[in-house]
């Protein structure tokens, strides 16, 4: 047992009054809470950089032919493509949750491209 526990209650003689040592049991965590708060704690880009610099590379030629990237117009657009899908999923979250659900379905990521078409009309 460690000092701080003997110490919240309050020294081994309080401990042994209560009838010895009481094990604490922790409070379980649900699957997937530990992964979000990692991700909601960092600040760095979820989508990795070089699997997006291909697929910017692959639809680019149909803009226009012959395109060069810097790296910092790629770290720009990968920054805004990014920042677009979290608030399109968390746009499409509340949506969920208006419906009574915790599941996030392709039905509410259309209602809110819908929405934000509408709007910017």
């Amino acid at each position: 047992m460690s000092i701080k526990s003997i110490q919240r209650y309050g020294g081994i003689k309080s401990i042994q009054q209560y009838g010895g040592i009481k094990r604490i049991q922790q409070q379980r965590v649900r699957p997937g809470t530990v992964a979000l708060r990692r991700y909601q704690r960092s600040t760095s880009l979820l989508i990795p950089r070089l699997p997006f610099q291909r697929l910017v590379r692959e639809i680019s030629p149909d803009f226009k032919a012959d395109l060069r990237f810097t790296k910092a117009a790629m770290t720009a657009l990968h920054e805004g493509a990014e920042t677009y899908l979290i608030h399109l999923f968390e746009d499409s979250n509340l949506l969920a949750i208006q419906a009574k659900r915790v599941t996030v379905m392709p039905r509410d990521l259309g209602a809110v491209i819908r929405l934000r078409n509408k709007r910017n009309k």
